[in-house]
This record gives C-alpha cells, structure tokens and sequence, in this order.
C-alpha cells in the first residue's frame, strides 16, 4: 500500500494526462495492476509530434493503440517499477538522466539508464520467450 502512496504524484500526472486523452478519444482497460489508455485523436500526436507508441507515468501506461501497449508492456512495466522506486523524484529524475546523457553527448533516450534498464527486460523476456519455444 505504501508503494501506491509514494508513486502517487506521478500517478496523479498519468491520470490527470490519461483524462485528456479519454476526454479526446481514448479508451481505458485495467491490464495488469496498472490503468492503460488507448487510442484517441491523441495517439496520432503520440507517434507524430512526440515520437514515442507508450509512455508509463506512476500505475498509468498511455499508449497509441491495445496492439501497442501488449507490444510494449513489458518495456512499460519496468517504467511503473521505477516509478515505485523513485516515487516523487521520478520524472524529475528521468528527465536528469536524459538531460546528462546530451550533457555528455550521448543519445538522450537509447543512452538513459532508466531505457536501458527497460529495453534489457524486453530482450531477458524475448529469449525466455524463445526458450519456450524451444523446449
């Protein structure tokens, strides 16, 4: 209960953008402890203007389509993770890191050690997966 409290001001911004998007469109399912917002006129924008399919802010996934946050859960899941570890310093936090990454001139995204984190949990997750597969 006490990571829902600590998480709580980046949950309150997802909310607060997943209202937005719900108010212009959007659709919201509850997938795996987590509110996830779907669709809308904004999801355009998302990929478009902003660049990127999904984005996690506390227990709050935003994402383009359904296809999209299933592709994507994962990746997003670690996001909610560090959201419940850095609690109110988390978007602060990440915005630091990317902002040291150009600093240092590195890529501002695939060099941030929080994306880092999350894409090595899609790659742990692909060769389970493929493990799987193989068994």
């Amino acid at each position: 209960m006490l990571v829902f409290l600590w998480t709580l001001p980046t949950t309150l911004i997802g909310l607060a953008a997943g209202l937005l998007w719900i108010l212009l469109g959007a659709k919201v399912r509850i997938s795996h402890g987590v509110v996830e917002v779907h669709g809308g006129r904004m999801a355009t924008c998302m990929l478009h203007l902003g660049g990127f399919a999904a984005m996690a802010l506390g227990h709050v996934i935003i994402g383009c389509s359904p296809g999209v946050l299933d592709q994507l859960r994962t990746h997003e899941h670690v996001h909610v993770k560090q959201a419940e570890r850095w609690g109110i310093l988390f978007i602060p936090a990440y915005l630091l890191a990317g902002l040291w990454q150009l600093l240092c001139g590195r890529h501002a995204y695939y060099d941030h050690p929080f994306e880092r984190e999350a894409f090595a949990a899609e790659r742990a997750e692909g060769f389970a997966c493929d493990q799987k597969g193989v068994e």
